[in-house]
């Protein structure tokens, strides 16, 4: 079986450390390095284009996100997922995102209804036929602008520490045949909800997006087990 592969980065602009560090999460995210897996420097260096200073920098960042573990004797892995993990991830998303969308549709203005309708379109050409890489992204500036809305700058920085677990879950329930609505459905309840100035509508549109996808995430772990 061969290695996986990385495309090579040709340039090295001021932000190559932040190239290297979304290429190496979409990799993991998107499953080309699976759970449990050894990530091993110097593959990473020739299949990157770059230096071991910027892999390690890579991962120690990517542990901090909890998308990599470092076993003493053995190196860096793939961290793996349990449901007990993806349980405590929806309960902080629950708190957060209903906190949120609550705040921004109380502070809802033309400028505000501008950027998260603009995110929202952004999200829904990406949800047909573009990489589950850029549907990420663009799901993750979505919410981006609601916590902008609502000024919640503190919370936002903890869902970034979050961001790359939290795309893993994706990954899991936007495969997953158990999925009843599509998840940009959801995405236009609360833009909806949000952009009407309705706070409490705005907390039951989140409510449900997130029952759905964690009860398709406790099925999955339980009829499949942890993410490895």
């Amino acid at each position: 079986m061969s290695a996986p592969k990385l495309s090579k980065i040709d340039q090295q602009p001021a932000t190559l450390r932040d190239m290297v560090q979304e290429r190496m999460r979409e990799a993991i995210v998107e499953g080309l390095f699976q759970p449990g897996e050894r990530l091993v420097e110097r593959p990473l260096c020739e299949q990157l284009g770059v230096s071991r200073t910027v892999v390690r920098e890579t991962i120690r960042y990517l542990e901090a996100e909890g998308l990599v573990e470092i076993l003493p004797g053995h190196g860096p892995i793939v961290a793996v997922m349990r449901w007990e993990d993806a349980r405590q991830i929806y309960g902080i998303r629950r708190l957060l995102e209903t906190a949120a969308a609550e705040q921004c549709a109380r502070n809802i203005d033309a400028d505000i209804s501008r950027k998260l309708e603009a995110a929202l379109k952004r999200l829904q050409e990406e949800s047909v036929g573009k990489t589950r890489g850029s549907l990420f992204r663009a799901t993750s500036d979505f919410y981006q602008q609601v916590f902008r809305g609502a000024e919640h700058h503190i919370a936002w920085d903890i869902v970034e520490r979050l961001n790359g677990r939290i795309s893993r879950l994706r990954m899991l329930t936007l495969t997953s045949t158990q999925r009843r609505r599509p998840g940009i459905a959801y995405m236009e309840d609360i833009c909806a909800a949000v952009v009407s100035g309705n706070p409490e509508a705005a907390r039951i549109a989140v409510e449900c997006h997130l029952d759905a996808v964690a009860a398709i995430a406790e099925r999955v772990f339980a009829s499949e087990g942890d993410l490895q």
